[in-house]
C-alpha cells in the first residue's frame, strides 16, 4: 500500500531528479521514492522496546548533544568494578548481591553502547563525518 503526498521541491532539485530519471530511464516517482528510502533517519526498531522512546528522543537533540552522547564512556570506577566482578564471576565466587550488581553494570554498559551507536547513526544521517575505530 502506498500513500500520496504533495511536496514542493526547489527547482534545482526537481531538475536534477528529472535529468537523472531521464538518463536512467526510470520513472521520476521511482527515483524520488528510492531517494527518500535511502535517506530515512535511523529507526530503533531492533532495540529493546523499553529503550525505543528514549532512542527516538535522541533525534530531537542538537548535533553537539549527540556528539557528547556518542563519545560518552562509563566512569573508571564503574569499569574497574565491572572488571573486578567479571573476574570474580569466572571462579563462581559472586554473592547474590554481586551477581545482581554485575547484571546491572552489564545492562548499563549495554544501554550506553546502544545510545552511542544510535547517536552516531543520527549524526551520520545528518551528514556528519563519523570517525573510524582508530580515530575514536
Amino acid at each position: 500500500m502506498s500513500q500520496s503526498i504533495t511536496i514542493e521541491l526547489p527547482e534545482l532539485v526537481f531538475q536534477q531528479l528529472t535529468r537523472i530519471a531521464n538518463l536512467t530511464h526510470q520513472p521520476l516517482e521511482a527515483l524520488i521514492t528510492q531517494s527518500i528510502l535511502s535517506n530515512l533517519p535511523p529507526t530503533p526498531d531492533n532495540a529493546p522496546s523499553e529503550l525505543q522512546p528514549h532512542l527516538l528522543a535522541l533525534q530531537t537533540l542538537s548535533s553537539e548533544a549527540l556528539q557528547t552522547i556518542a563519545q560518552a564512556t562509563i566512569s573508571p570506577q564503574q569499569h574497574d568494578r565491572h572488571a573486578y566482578l567479571l573476574t570474580k564471576n569466572e571462579t563462581d565466587q559472586l554473592t547474590i548481591e554481586e551477581r545482581q550488581e554485575l547484571t546491572a553494570l552489564r545492562e548499563a554498559a549495554d544501554q550506553l553502547m546502544l545510545q552511542k551507536a544510535y547517536a552516531w547513526s543520527i549524526l551520520r544521517w545528518r551528514g556528519q563525518k563519523i570517525p573510524t575505530l582508530n580515530e575514536l
